[in-house]
């Protein structure tokens, strides 16, 4: 039995804005692609924190440092213990617009 979905599929998403569009799905398609590919050129390559899709959200990027090693206390069992290093990473956050924010409510 499977799981009834109750969101949009990527396929099902293309077909539905080609019928209200009248573009190609093959269209849409490359759309999509080249949007992502802006938001990526946008946040890696020219290194902006942030991104806006007028009207949709907000993307903001944070670089997060790495972190050494470290001796701390399980707070489980108490005992003091080591905890691993983490590498640097970076931590995305997406705000809704107010558009968006009103058609959730």
């Amino acid at each position: 039995m499977q799981k009834k979905q109750n969101y949009l599929t990527k396929q099902q998403l293309f077909q539905n804005l080609s019928k209200r569009t009248g573009l190609s799905k093959k269209n849409i398609t490359l759309l999509f692609s080249e949007l992502l590919d802006v938001i990526r050129e946008n946040i890696k390559k020219s290194g902006h924190e942030k991104f806006v899709l007028p009207g949709f959200f907000k993307l903001t990027t944070k670089k997060i440092p790495a972190q050494k090693e470290k001796e701390g206390i399980n707070p489980f069992t108490k005992q003091k213990m080591l905890f691993k290093a983490k590498p640097e990473s970076n931590k995305v956050k997406i705000k809704l617009l107010k558009n968006l924010r009103d058609i959730a409510k």
